[in-house]
């Protein structure tokens, strides 16, 4: 991957949702933020609606999601705010929400997660977080395809992270039952898989108008991360990562936002595909030893129809 091909934009890691939505009109789109009561999602759904779109909120908590969706459309403005309720690990709470929905989708983020869980598996038997970062959402894009596609010029944001530097995905044991489970590990290999589904599903979908990037949203204190129980080791070893060994520089769900919208609805980003952002900008090559960059397995494109395949028979 040449540098000269990077995308680049006007924003950086300072800039915030609003900033890269600014002057977007978004009225009479259909967007669905997964996660969306809670973290970055908030801000994801609240910059998307600010700008006019009608935002469905795809949570686990209706409760949550109901006092988020007032309070995005109190502050602005619009009331087309919906709550659906999705639980990523249960087939049957997704094909429910697929159901569901109905007419065009033309924004689809999938943005929640969960990161470094205790070892667990889902009924089916695969590992946790390999289960809700990367299978809960490829069955629902896959099952809101049509919907995608009846859109004209759909986008899906796929939201990875730094971690996937730690890992590829492991085929010959994605579940951890061969290997001693390591929880930052098993996240690294899900979002890892979160932009190899970027990287197929942008290749499979282009001629339906289906574009999907993925990005790094950046060091930010969600809840999820907020209650990490991790061993001084495990800080130990994040702290080994960082880049060039600077400290970690947190960020406000604002700015952690950003890139998701800049990835849902900047023109600038028309009919690209299958590619890894970080503050605003697409992502160079990963240098090792650092935690910047991209790395080269999460763009492969044999690895992506692999694991395409892969997920494709766990739903069978």
């Amino acid at each position: 991957m040449s540098e000269t091909t990077l995308i680049t934009t006007p924003f950086d890691a300072s800039s915030t949702a609003n900033d890269v939505v600014a002057g977007i009109d978004l009225t009479n789109r259909k967007a669905i933020v997964t996660g969306g009561a809670s973290g970055i999602g908030i801000e994801t759904a609240r910059a998307l609606a600010k700008a006019g779109a009608q935002v469905t909120l795809a949570v686990r908590n209706l409760d949550a999601g109901k006092r988020v969706a007032e309070d995005i459309a109190a502050t602005t403005g619009n009331p087309l705010i919906k709550v659906g309720l999705l639980n990523l690990i249960d087939r049957i709470s997704v094909a429910s929400f697929v159901a569901s929905w109905d007419g065009p989708l033309d924004i689809l983020i999938n943005n929640a997660g969960v990161m470094a869980t205790p070892e667990m598996r889902t009924p089916e038997g695969w590992e946790l977080q390999f289960a809700t970062n990367h299978l809960g959402h490829f069955a629902l894009a896959n099952g809101l395809h049509d919907a995608l596609m009846a859109a004209g010029g759909a986008r899906v944001v796929s939201v990875s992270s730094a971690g996937h530097l730690r890992s590829p995905v492991m085929f010959d044991d994605i579940n951890f039952l061969r290997r001693p489970y390591d929880p930052f590990l098993a996240y690294g290999q899900s979002k890892t898989a979160n932009v190899l589904f970027a990287v197929e599903a942008s290749k499979r979908w282009a001629y339906d108008g289906i574009t999907v990037n993925a990005l790094m949203p950046g060091a930010i204190r969600t809840p999820g991360v907020e209650n990490l129980q991790i061993t001084a080791e495990q800080i130990a070893q994040l702290e080994a990562t960082r880049t060039s060994g600077l400290n970690l520089l947190w960020r406000t769900p604002q700015q952690g936002a950003a890139t998701s919208v800049l990835l849902a609805t900047s023109p600038l980003l028309n009919g690209i595909g299958g590619r890894y952002f970080v503050d605003c900008n697409e992502a160079g090559p990963n240098v090792t030893g650092t935690q910047s960059g991209v790395a080269s397995y999460a763009l492969d494109p044999e690895a992506a129809a692999h694991l395409w395949q892969v997920s494709m028979d766990a739903l069978s």
